[in-house]
């Protein structure tokens, strides 16, 4: 730890996530862009919550806010009631290995390394011995249906299967909370449906808080709190029933 970095703390909370008055303003030459607007927001341990909205509501803007990849021009970002500002980079990045799992679109997966060593890398980040972590690897690429395909690179694998390494990547570190940013985007409905199917799976079965950023309905009606994103701001946030 470097001189002036304080520990972080390893408090349990039930809040996973909050924005406090979060606003974030780009400039484009004159013109000052308000992407977020005071957005207030607590996300609880366990939920399966998505945050939906046209293009340029705000919600990619939200996400890296609460993945620390972004800082707001006003308000507090809290993860596990720490608080994001005043950072240093070494702690955000200690704080995304540690408690964020992302799920992108893009899935953001290592090309050269096979499905095991994408997932076993943030392991070795963390300093992981080598058993525990092939104990950790082989029981969640078992858990999303890859126990086949554990020595295969991306190219060898579809998109959905690229997606399901993604997934288990982001559960390996046992994260407060999973960011997937639009995971259905670029695979056909059915994968689709079959990884929401899994995620939720994995958030009943393990408890694991899912914040999904997205415009496909399927997503929208799978989760159990719908928010919408409107110019920057919430527009609603509702409860419901979340289909299986």
């Amino acid at each position: 730890m470097e001189p002036g970095e304080e520990a972080m703390s390893d408090t349990v909370t039930d809040t996973i996530v909050e924005t406090r008055g979060v606003t974030r303003v780009f400039r484009a030459g004159d013109t000052e862009v308000h992407a977020l607007r005071g957005v207030d927001l607590r996300v609880g341990r366990g939920e399966f919550t998505a945050v939906a909205g046209p293009s340029g509501s705000g919600k990619t803007t939200l996400f890296n806010l609460i993945g620390g990849l972004d800082s707001p021009t006003m308000g507090e970002v809290l993860v596990g009631e720490q608080p994001l500002s005043g950072m240093k980079p070494r702690q955000l990045s200690r704080l995304r290995l540690d408690k964020i799992g992302f799920v992108f679109q893009a899935y953001n997966l290592i090309p050269v390394l096979t499905a095991f060593e994408n997932v076993e890398y943030p392991l070795i980040l963390k300093g992981l011995e080598a058993e525990g972590r092939k104990r950790r690897v082989e029981e969640l690429l078992t858990a999303v249906g890859l126990e086949g395909m554990m020595h295969r690179r991306p190219m060898q694998m579809s998109g959905g299967q690229q997606q399901r390494v993604a997934i288990a990547r982001s559960l390996v570190c046992e994260p407060l909370v999973v960011l997937a940013d639009e995971p259905t985007a670029n695979i056909d409905s059915e994968t689709g449906a079959a990884l929401l199917a899994l995620m939720r799976r994995l958030n009943r079965e393990k408890g694991t808080t899912f914040l999904f950023s997205t415009h496909d309905p399927m997503v929208m009606s799978a989760a159990r709190r719908l928010i919408r994103l409107k110019d920057g701001q919430i527009a609603s946030d509702q409860q419901q029933d979340g289909e299986e």
